[in-house]
């Protein structure tokens, strides 16, 4: 009878497990990967681009620019209102960048001079 218990708890820890990544997995699997400016791509007049849109931990934005012209910088919420970069701030430069959202707002803009001013700068809240 000890082994029969012993099985049935293991299998119990299992099917648990399974369950786990399971659902884990379904989180990651709905995510929606966003092109930032859509078609245009990350450009001037993009502060507007997430407007009407439903974000969700797990989502990935998709910057598309050129590196020889732009770039991407992540900051706070008073780097955005102000377009300024602050030192240490992470830079991304490839044109073809990647982030991968967490809860919470998380706020971007072109660290070249004007460009963020010029409203190639986003904030995005994702649930």
């Amino acid at each position: 009878m000890a082994v029969q218990g012993r099985g049935s708890a293991a299998a119990a820890v299992a099917q648990g497990l399974a369950l786990l990544c399971l659902l884990l997995h379904s989180d990651f699997a709905g995510a929606t990967t966003y092109n930032v400016g859509d078609s245009r791509g990350w450009t001037f007049n993009t502060a507007s681009w997430p407007n009407g849109k439903s974000f969700r931990v797990g989502d990935v934005l998709v910057f598309k620019y050129s590196p020889s012209v732009h770039n991407v910088v992540t900051v706070s919420a008073s780097g955005y209102n102000s377009c300024s970069t602050p030192r240490g701030a992470r830079t991304l430069r490839s044109g073809n960048d990647r982030i991968t959202l967490g809860r919470g707002t998380s706020y971007f803009i072109c660290g070249v001079s004007g460009h963020c001013q010029s409203g190639m700068k986003i904030a995005v809240t994702a649930a």
